[in-house]
């Protein structure tokens, strides 16, 4: 789970990572007061949107062709700034040509940057560890950085066991030039996101920039955050801070019936069990000349309205144009799968290709249960034989 910047800031606030004042403002009216409160004479409004490269990108409507982070220098160039934004699509290089709609922006006190680093806590999947990464390349994103600058990346894991220490923390100031009290600072910086990391069960807590200021503090100018999703039952308090309006409407949809969705852009809808079986589905598609739609996977436990509601969901999607659904039935049953496909195509009125592959628990009885539909199912023997039906039905139906 995302959050706004804004938000992500208030919740590293608590854990000691300095970071400027700021106000919210879902109005232009409201980020002139904003600014009004504020100290300083420059004011910095900033977009919200879950998406990176705001700065960089632009809106469509806007002559002027700023992007979603402004200096502004009075409040009413504040004002000005957030009736540009507010309301209006913000396209960026994470969000697409479609861009995303801003709801609200961030008014945030100015300072004057002397460096901008780079500084990120997450897992490493190598070594199964919290791991510090960091950057004298501060304000560039981390994969061009890695691509064009790989020595000026920093990293420190943290053993599980021992948990972090100030070495940690002056390991990386020192790498970063940082001397004297700015180490210090630094130190305690990492530690509180660190604790936010953990406390948190977070997936990513990202600094970008990290900048140091001219009378020498650290501060977070920015801030991403990002929450594991199998982990927000152990903080219900987090749900206040989700913002659906960010959210794909069909993995919303999907995780209120517990279903693992992830939307992507081709035409071919793909309903597995297991997630290693539904990435070797995904690229037998790709193998035979098409692309997915979606990862789904709907869970060994499924049961016949899961299996609906997952069904329906992959058809609420425009680009899909066949169906492709791999079942191997372990402790999934196949006569399951079978009665939600049934229910749920007779539901929204089937209009695309659906091809079924179906092996394990109860298989026989899962065909048994599709063949008495009456509906165009295309049966499939095996998981080539699937693919290769399914991209031929969509091609034919083209």
């Amino acid at each position: 789970m995302n959050i706004h910047e804004y938000q992500a800031k208030e919740l590293l606030k608590a854990y000691g990572v300095p970071v400027l004042e700021g106000r919210v403002a879902w109005t232009p009216e409201d980020a002139e007061e904003a600014a009004n409160a504020l100290p300083g004479r420059v004011y910095v409004v900033k977009s919200q949107i879950h998406a990176g490269g705001r700065g960089a990108g632009h809106f469509p409507d806007d002559p002027s062709g700023k992007g979603g982070v402004r200096v502004t220098r009075s409040p009413g160039e504040a004002r000005q700034a957030a009736d540009a934004m507010i309301g209006h699509t913000l396209v960026t290089k994470q969000t697409g040509p479609a861009g995303r709609v801003v709801h609200r922006v961030y008014v945030e006190a100015g300072c004057e940057i002397a460096r901008e680093l780079y500084l990120a806590a997450l897992i490493d999947r190598t070594t199964s560890r919290v791991t510090f990464v960091a950057s004298t390349e501060g304000g560039m994103e981390i994969e061009e950085v890695a691509a064009q600058y790989p020595e000026k990346i920093l990293r420190s894991a943290i053993d599980p066991a021992v948990g972090i220490s100030a070495f940690h923390g002056r390991r990386l100031g020192y790498g970063l030039g940082l001397e004297g009290k700015q180490v210090a600072a630094f130190g305690k910086l990492v530690q509180g996101m660190y604790q936010a990391f953990t406390g948190l069960d977070c997936s990513i807590v990202e600094i970008n920039p990290l900048v140091l200021t001219r009378d020498g503090s650290i501060v977070a100018l920015d801030a991403k955050v990002s929450f594991d999703d199998n982990a927000l039952f152990r903080h219900p308090e987090l749900q206040k801070v989700r913002d659906e309006a960010e959210e794909d409407p069909k993995e919303l949809e999907a995780s209120k019936y517990d279903l693992n969705y992830v939307a992507l852009d081709g035409n071919i809808g793909c309903m597995v069990n297991g997630a290693g079986l539904a990435m070797a589905t995904m690229d037998i598609i790709k193998l035979y000349g098409a692309s997915p739609a979606n990862f789904l996977d709907v869970g060994g436990g499924a049961t016949k309205e899961r299996v609906s509601a997952a069904f329906k969901i992959i058809l609420s999607d425009p680009k899909v144009e066949g169906i492709l659904v791999n079942i191997f039935g372990g402790i999934m049953r196949c006569d399951v799968i079978a009665e939600g496909i049934v229910a749920a195509a007779r539901e929204v009125s089937l209009s695309v290709p659906l091809v079924v592959r179906l092996e394990g628990t109860n298989v026989q009885l899962g065909k048994d249960i599709l063949a008495r539909s009456g509906l165009k199912i295309i049966a499939a023997d095996n998981l080539a034989d699937a693919a290769e039906k399914i991209v031929k039905a969509v091609g034919e139906g083209r």
